[in-house]
């Protein structure tokens, strides 16, 4: 990613600099917008460094590197603070490895006009196959097959609100990862209707995961302020916000009874109120917390917003027959069904994802159905 960054703004690295010397008496509050727009970004850099500058000084690359990192903007720093570079940075040199690392790098052509945002996630996610041999239960990445499939489920015959001049609509994953769905879905649009504007929310557990959204949101002119980091169901970055079209694939089978007590504690004091009213399912597995959170988050129907919102979330088989009647599971499926919100349930074929072997379902949801498809 640091590398990315680097290409990025290989062009106006020099003006950048100029101008960052004409307005230093500014503080960087008041200097960044005026650097970034002359860097044509949504970040800069005023270190005097960059990869191929790194390497003219070999002896002093561990501290050069730290200075061109400290160098970039704000929202740039707090995506590099996500990855621990400065522990990475103490593990190569003493191993002899930095300069060596930088030089390899430097050769690569990581500007997204010749590796896509979407080639940059495949990039990520097949180092995380690579070493997923012992990774967490639930830990999974989702395939741009699936998710390609899970966008034109989720637009399909939204073309009349989607190929308006201008039209501006919202997307949430509250399980965001790299922010593949995001990237997916705006491509899908783009093409679609080249004046609409997909303004993309996610939210992420992962650090690294989280700043590989991020970083992608800001390359993309999207407003990365709209990347949280963060535990969705105990900790909730959009608490008053709703969303047109909602979107995630949840981590499946993982117990949340370390953080039990604050979703009890609002399914119990705010009801339906809450974002967890129709009940909780067992703390093995939090897959239908997730579908609750993303029920919360729905527009709903008005005579100002008709259209109310879809959306679209990936889960194990365990959701549709887990729990007796009466349980957690039991009534949370009753909540979704009397309130007639599934619009379609869709079986994908075994072996799709890179480290589980489960049967997984793509759940339609929307609270606008059509009327041939009510009931």
């Amino acid at each position: 990613m640091l590398r990315r960054f680097d290409c990025v703004l290989e062009s106006t690295k020099e003006e950048v600099l100029t101008s960052s010397e004409k307005f230093k008496h500014l503080n960087e509050d008041a200097r960044e917008p005026i650097l970034n727009r002359i860097a044509k970004q949504n970040f800069h850099n005023i270190s005097q460094y960059d990869f191929s500058k790194l390497l003219s000084d070999a002896d002093n690359i561990a501290d050069n590197l730290r200075d061109y990192i400290n160098g970039f903007s704000k929202t740039a720093r707090d995506i590099m603070e996500n990855f621990e570079f400065d522990r990475q940075i103490d593990k190569l040199d003493s191993n002899n490895l930095l300069y060596l690392t930088i030089k390899r790098f430097s050769e690569l052509d990581l500007h997204p006009d010749v590796v896509s945002n979407v080639e940059m996630g495949y990039i990520f996610e097949e180092l995380i196959r690579r070493f997923s041999e012992h990774a967490e239960a639930g830990d999974h990445y989702t395939p741009r097959e699936v998710i390609r499939l899970m966008v034109n489920l989720l637009f399909l015959d939204d073309d009349d609100i989607l190929t308006k001049h201008g039209v501006t609509q919202s997307l949430y994953d509250c399980a965001a990862g790299t922010g593949g769905m995001g990237s997916v879905a705006s491509e899908y649009l783009e093409k679609l209707n080249p004046t609409a504007d997909l303004k993309f929310f996610a939210q992420e557990i992962n650090p690294e995961s989280y700043a590989i959204c991020k970083a992608d949101t800001l390359i993309k002119g999207g407003d990365a302020k709209n990347i949280k980091l963060g535990n969705t169901l105990f900790n909730d970055q959009f608490p008053s916000e709703k969303f047109d079209y909602l979107i995630t694939n949840p981590p499946y089978g993982v117990d949340w009874k370390s953080y039990e007590k604050p979703i009890k504690t609002e399914h119990e004091t705010l009801g339906f109120a809450g974002r967890f009213g129709p009940g909780t399912p067992c703390t093995s597995d939090g897959q239908l917390l997730f579908l609750l959170h993303l029920i919360s988050k729905m527009k709903p129907v008005t005579e100002e917003n008709p259209n109310g919102s879809r959306l679209a979330i990936i889960m194990n088989g365990s959701p549709l027959f887990t729990g007796d009647a009466g349980s957690g599971e039991s009534e949370i499926r009753r909540y979704v069904l009397e309130n007639d919100l599934v619009e379609g349930i869709v079986a994908l074929p075994n072996d799709l994802f890179y480290n589980i072997g489960i049967a997984t379902y793509i759940w339609i949801l929307t609270n606008n159905k059509a009327a041939h498809r009510r009931g």
